[in-house]
């Protein structure tokens, strides 16, 4: 299921819309991507399920390759102050 693109004014606007519907929303800020909504209501228990087997499987590949998610987040966060600063 592919993601809704919003901008955040209009995520902001339409939140209570957002929430009543079943589809991911990918929140953007200017063309880029920040976030993700996906609400939780219209799940089913087998829906739930996989969202926990993909989970767990994305610990196992992280744990597998030794990725450092600190240094993921830490990389991220310079990568986002050096757009800014552009």
């Amino acid at each position: 299921m592919d993601a809704v693109k919003v901008g955040i004014r209009e995520f902001r606007a339409g939140l209570a819309d957002f929430i009543d519907a079943n589809a991911p929303v990918a929140i953007t800020r200017h063309g880029q991507t920040v976030g993700y909504f996906i609400p939780a209501h219209g799940h089913s228990e087998a829906e739930l399920a996989a969202l926990k087997r993909a989970s767990q499987a994305l610990d196992d590949l992280l744990a597998q390759h030794e990725v450092d998610t600190e240094a993921v987040v830490a990389e991220f966060k310079q990568a986002r102050r050096q757009g800014r600063a552009r």
